[in-house]
């Protein structure tokens, strides 16, 4: 009787929220699986030819200039997750700072931007996978068989507990980047009567135009470096360990990209056109070819280690962000469901892998009526660059909104340790660093099918946009809800 008169009659308890296994991961853990989901070998073997293309032969500048931006959206998140870290990234730092609807169209931006580059993903692991096996036994198995194999052993792994599946994620990651460092001082010793600063110099870029065309796949070679926000709720003292996770993975794939690139170029004897001709389909493996057969068998072992570390790190950390929406009410709530036993955020990887499944579905369907279906662009490397470009766009916009969101979530949470300099100067550095070279990728004129992507991405914000205010006008209290949840309480 006491026990019930404890709690007035009016009063409704609201059920304890989902939440994942707190403190399961440390420093170590979470700086690898974002590094396994940065992916530096898969990263670098399908984007740096079209970088090339597009910059010409010093595309390590556009790198420099990639990894710089990318430094400037690490001060944001790391200065949100030391005050509130959540497992919603940067769905909860907008939400908390602009209210209810920003938080819903965020999280639908991200959500798509994710899943569209994860499709990317999906499609490039079973491609590589049928090109290692055609170059070395013959084999012809369609490309689509292996990418839903290889997706559903990497779904088995993550459903076992993010404990495995980051740690074998970060075994991925250790393999490829010894092999990488390998093959590219091999190169450098093998060239090292021609070496010189070529790459490095202005002047041997196409134009600004071509530096900034190829600024979205040099983003996309850093796309991963924000995983440790999402496992923040699994990571002990995350206000700590997250930002250091967040700075030590920047730097390390800023300089390994920077080695990569150079003896990559000077392994091509600095000739641009030939580095990004199409018969070169992954110019780093030819530059092992050109060394030995022997380490080249290595690096395609690497190529393929890192992008199942890529496909398993990804589809963790960047499930868990609507995953947190889910609970929070801001996209169905069953998305946000645990699955009781291993903790894992099962619904979410499901949708978040179905979603992208769909996406390669409708790309192939194109192709099929447009009566391409032979043609080279019905392969797994085209499709890559196009989806990766286009999930990297809508990814922008939010690395934008979240510069944006910094300052005045600063001013109005957390006054008193408002900095000009952290919380005002570099976010507004880091929204030029994101404006320009976006502004060159949406502006009239761009080769097919980059010309229809500044429209779908514009469709995409007015759904999301229109969806969020449906949203807050049914459920009143959903702004309430955003950040409630956080990591370490």
């Amino acid at each position: 009787m006491a026990e019930s008169a404890s709690v007035p009659f009016t009063e409704t308890k609201s059920p304890a929220p989902e939440r994942l296994r707190q403190g399961a991961l440390g420093l170590v853990d979470i700086s690898a699986s974002t590094m396994a989901n940065i992916g530096p070998a898969y990263s670098f073997f399908f984007s740096f030819g079209f970088i090339v293309f597009t910059a010409g032969i010093a595309a390590p500048l556009t790198i420099v200039v990639a990894a710089i931006a990318i430094a400037l959206l690490g001060n944001t998140l790391s200065q949100f997750s030391r005050a509130q870290p959540s497992t919603g990234g940067f769905i909860t730092f907008v939400g908390k700072t602009f209210g209810g609807t920003s938080a819903v169209t965020t999280a639908l931006l991200c959500g798509a931007g994710y899943i569209i580059a994860i499709s990317s993903v999906l499609a490039v692991s079973g491609w590589f996978l049928e090109y290692v096996l055609n170059f070395y036994f013959g084999w012809n198995v369609p490309w689509i068989i292996w990418s839903v194999l290889l997706t559903g052993g990497a779904i088995v792994m993550m459903l076992r507990g993010v404990s495995v599946s980051t740690k074998l994620a970060g075994f991925f990651f250790g393999f490829e980047m010894l092999v990488l460092v390998i093959v590219s001082i091999a190169s450098l010793v093998k060239n090292g009567g021609h070496l010189n600063f070529t790459p490095f110099e202005p002047s041997h870029l196409t134009s600004f135009s071509g530096l900034a065309a190829g600024f979205p796949l040099a983003v996309y070679l850093f796309i991963g470096w924000e995983n440790s926000a999402a496992l923040a709720e699994e990571t002990g003292n995350p206000r700590r360990n997250v930002p250091r996770a967040v700075f030590l993975s920047i730097a390390l794939m800023a300089v390994s990209y920077l080695l990569i690139a150079y003896s990559t170029v000077s392994g091509f004897g600095y000739n641009g056109a030939k580095l990004s001709a199409a018969s070169d389909l992954i110019p780093f493996i030819t530059v092992a070819h050109s060394i030995t057969g022997g380490i080249a068998a290595i690096g395609y072992i690497a190529g393929m280690t890192s992008t199942l570390g890529v496909l398993i790190a990804a589809v963790n950390s960047q499930a868990r962000l609507i995953f947190n929406a889910g609970r929070e009410g801001l996209l169905p709530r069953w998305i946000g469901r645990v699955r009781p036993v291993r903790q894992t955020p099962g619904n979410a990887i499901f949708v978040f892998v179905g979603i992208g499944a769909l996406i390669i579905g409708g790309w192939a369907l194109g192709h099929l009526l447009g009566g391409h279906a032979q043609s080279a662009g019905m392969n797994g490397l085209t499709f890559f660059d196009e989806s990766g470009t286009m999930g990297t766009l809508l990814v922008l916009i939010v690395y934008f909104l979240a510069n944006l969101a910094l300052p005045f979530y600063y001013r109005k949470y957390r006054p008193a340790e408002f900095s000009v300099v952290k919380h005002g100067v570099l976010p507004v550095l880091g929204m030029i660093a994101i404006a320009i070279p976006v502004y060159y990728l949406v502006k009239p004129g761009q080769a097919p099918p980059l010309d229809w992507f500044p429209y779908a991405a514009l469709i995409i914000i007015v759904i999301s946009v229109g969806y969020a205010l449906i949203m807050t006008r049914r459920d009143p209290e959903l702004a309430d809800r955003v950040g409630s949840i956080v990591a370490d309480e």
